[in-house]
């Protein structure tokens, strides 16, 4: 068999290959991100029979109810759709330092608690590194295994051999295969090693995490060549200097793609946060303009947030306009409704708006408190502090209804809240609840009134 050597080139976004390098990816429109790979090319005279598949109808397979392994982190269950599922091929990726190798191994001592047979296999950190970090995270009860390997050859075969019920990658970029001739990190290593971990957890039925990262450089490819792959891509998000953190799934096969779970980063590991809302709202002003409470839903779960506005004459001939948290072209839109609906003129106004606690939020519900926030730090006027607000506003100035008004309203009522600014027509939604006052708007000047 007569063997050579051939240049492909990849997109390190998509994973798209190119026999010649290209400025723009022709699959995902992004610029200059071809890199060129040498593969091994092989030659043989002899015609490889192709094994006959057979065809089967779909009446005739037989499912039975699997039953799914609880992590006992109630925040990570909740993001999986319930537990993880026998043989499925999970990816946590972030940014480094996040927190993924910390939440994978706390993983994996509530699993050794549940007398699951885990093995920890890291690419990055020696075996010493990885007793430090358990020793702060408290004690294993149970036996966990270690295995600092990166040869995919040798990790294949000990997967096999030991067979346990669950795997952790740390990470797919520093495993590498001897019979792909690029080096580690790149497309195709990455793309062979996560196919034989895909062939692993299907054939052996172990659920197999993945860890996938992206250097501070971006020279590697980072996880969204690995996301057609997997069944579940979550990703871990949150400021390094701050203490929450938030896992969202972007990707689920066996669950809901919109939820999220919230942590706090402490010394002895991350600890879940049973209520976000709280969470945000801690440390809110009192009798302060610019501030206004709204309501934004993360799958099932609603999250109450406070956004912030700051609006003050400007200096220069350009106003400035500053957005933190939340959608900058969103932010001059609804100021531009402002000017237009509501004659409030912000054309010579610096305009400063910020989501309490780093969080990021895009719902269109937020709209509407982000209007009033603005119209409060222009007016210098405060809102009640136990008002909360939530609704879409329309190029027109009207307040649109938003998706599961009844959720919200209940969860501004567990806190605390006592009125609750709602579009008028999701107002007869939420009539059985009760012990909170609830006035419907139709427009943002009937909203801007009631402040």
């Amino acid at each position: 068999m007569a063997k050579g050597k051939k240049s492909i080139f990849f997109c390190q976004n998509c994973g798209h290959e190119e026999n010649k390098w290209l400025g723009q990816c022709p699959m995902c429109k992004e610029w200059n991100t071809f890199v060129e790979e040498s593969i091994s090319i092989s030659k043989s005279s002899t015609v490889k029979q192709v094994k006959e598949a057979e065809v089967v109808a779909l009446k005739q397979i037989e499912t039975d109810h699997e039953e799914r392994i609880h992590t006992q982190i109630h925040e990570l269950d909740r993001v999986l759709g319930g537990g993880i599922v026998p043989g499925s091929l999970i990816l946590v990726g972030g940014d480094p330092g996040i927190g993924k190798s910390t939440l994978l191994l706390q993983v994996c001592q509530r699993l050794c608690e549940d007398k699951k047979e885990v093995l920890y296999i890291s690419g990055e950190e020696s075996l010493k590194q990885i007793k430090l970090r358990a020793n702060r995270m408290g004690e294993f009860k149970e036996d966990m295994y270690l295995l600092c390997e990166t040869n995919l050859e040798v990790i294949r075969n000990i997967i096999q051999k030991r067979k346990p019920e669950i795997v952790v990658i740390d990470s797919i970029q520093t495993m590498y295969s001897e019979e792909v001739a690029s080096a580690p990190g790149s497309v195709s290593q990455v793309r062979e090693s996560t196919n034989v971990f895909m062939q692993l957890a299907k054939g052996l039925g172990i659920s197999i995490f993945i860890v996938g990262h992206v250097t501070k450089e971006g020279t590697v490819a980072g996880p969204r060549v690995l996301e057609h792959m997997v069944d579940t891509v979550l990703y871990f998000e949150g400021d390094r200097h701050a203490s929450y953190r938030i896992l969202r799934g972007v990707k689920n096969r066996f669950g809901s793609t919109n939820e999220i779970g919230v942590f706090e980063m402490r010394q002895n590991g991350l600890v879940e946060v049973e209520n976000p809302s709280e969470f945000m709202l801690s440390g809110k002003p009192e009798h302060a303009s610019g501030s206004v409470v709204a309501c934004s839903m993360e799958g099932t779960r609603p999250i109450l947030l406070e956004i912030q506005a700051l609006v003050c004459n400007s200096n220069f001939g350009m106003p400035r306009r500053t957005a933190a948290g939340t959608d900058y072209n969103r932010v001059n839109l609804l100021m531009a409704v402002l000017e237009k609906r509501a004659g409030i003129h912000l054309a010579n106004c610096d305009a400063y708006v910020n989501i309490a606690g780093g969080i990021k939020m895009n719902e269109p519900a937020i709209d509407l408190g982000i209007v009033l926030a603005l119209v409060s730090s222009y007016k210098n006027k405060p809102i009640d502090e136990k008002t909360i607000v939530f609704g879409e506003v329309g190029l027109s100035g009207e307040v649109r209804a938003v998706s599961m008004p009844e959720q919200r309203v209940a969860e501004a009522k567990k806190l605390g809240f006592e009125t609750c600014i709602i579009p008028e027509v999701s107002k007869d939604m939420v009539k059985g609840i009760k012990g909170i006052k609830v006035v419907g708007v139709k427009t943002i000047n009937d909203a801007i009134q009631l402040i």
